[in-house]
Parts: structure tokens; C-alpha cells; sequence
């Protein structure tokens, strides 16, 4: 009995150790460190639109009845008119502006919608209609970050318009895409 007492206390405090050990042992499994995972931003520079030029429609003889005139959107915009004559041109010019942001990226243009802008002055007010852009709706900055928009439209002129100055605001707004 004595030979199974001295066999049997060694091998149970084996397993007591062997169980205590292994406890551990598994709660040291139970969960990992993760281990140092990169993280990053990248900070663009806020896109910027500064305005330049007004837009202006030049010297305009009114007909009998309502007319129009169109004018583009380019650095030396055309005028086309309807039902009434155009007269002097220096004053001529497409609204402008200088469109500043991240270099290569590319923006949309929201223009004015139709009933929304008007000229006042001398006569009946006159509706600004159908804006253009140059570029067309979306742009996109140069290598070195801007960009020239230019900005057209057309000037509904009514039948015998009061001679005057006419003038007004609008509003074009740029956007990253």
C-alpha cells in the first residue's frame, strides 16, 4: 500500500499540475493582441470660385417686340440676336471666374435656373435665361490647380425696352465631383 501511496500522490499532484497548467494556458489562447494596423486621411484643399468679370450683354437696340439675346460662354463670346439689333460691343463679356482646388480634380457647375434671375433698371425688369458654362457642367482643375469658367446666356429683351442700365446678381456654385 505503501508502493500505491507513493505511485499514486505523485501522479495525482502531475495531474493537478498538468490541469492548473493547462487552465492557464488556455486563457492565454482565449484572446490575441492585434498587432499595429496603419491608419490615414487624406486632407484636400477646399475647392474656391472667385469671380473675375461681369457678365455683360453689350449695347442692345430693343425692337417693336420682345427679343432676345444670346451670348456664349467663351472668352470672347458671340452675340446672337432675335427681334432686335445689337449695337456697340466694347462692353461685351462673359461673366468669369477663377476656379481654385486639388490639382487634376475634377468639379460640376450649377448654373442659375430659368426664372430665377432678372435685370432691373430704367424699364420692365428683363428675365436672364438658359446659362451656359465653359467648361460645359463639369470642369477639371490643371496640374497646378485652377481653372478659368466662363459663364453665357440669354437676355430676353422686351418689346420697346425703356433705354438704361439694367443690372443684377446670380449665383454659380461649384462642387468636387
Amino acid at each position: 500500500m505503501v508502493k500505491f501511496r507513493n505511485f499514486v500522490i505523485p501522479v495525482l499532484g502531475a495531474l493537478v499540475a498538468l490541469l492548473m497548467t493547462s487552465a492557464v494556458a488556455m486563457a492565454q489562447q482565449d484572446h490575441a493582441d492585434a498587432v499595429a494596423t496603419p491608419a490615414g486621411a487624406t486632407i484636400s484643399s477646399a475647392i474656391s470660385i472667385v469671380h473675375t468679370a461681369h457678365l455683360h450683354f453689350g449695347q442692345i437696340i430693343p425692337g417693336v417686340g420682345a427679343g432676345t439675346v444670346e451670348q456664349s460662354a467663351a472668352a470672347t463670346p458671340e452675340r446672337t440676336p432675335t427681334d432686335c439689333t445689337l449695337g456697340n460691343s466694347t462692353t461685351v463679356s462673359p461673366a468669369t471666374f477663377t476656379v481654385g482646388g486639388e490639382p487634376n480634380a475634377t468639379y460640376a457647375i450649377s448654373l442659375p435656373d430659368d426664372g430665377t434671375v432678372t435685370l432691373t433698371g430704367a424699364g420692365d425688369p428683363m428675365a436672364v435665361t438658359g446659362f451656359t458654362s465653359n467648361p460645359d457642367r463639369t470642369g477639371t482643375l490643371s496640374g497646378g490647380g485652377l481653372e478659368t469658367l466662363y459663364v453665357g446666356a440669354t437676355l430676353n429683351v422686351g418689346a420697346s425696352q425703356a433705354a438704361g442700365e439694367y443690372t443684377g446678381t446670380f449665383d454659380v456654385t461649384v462642387t468636387y465631383n
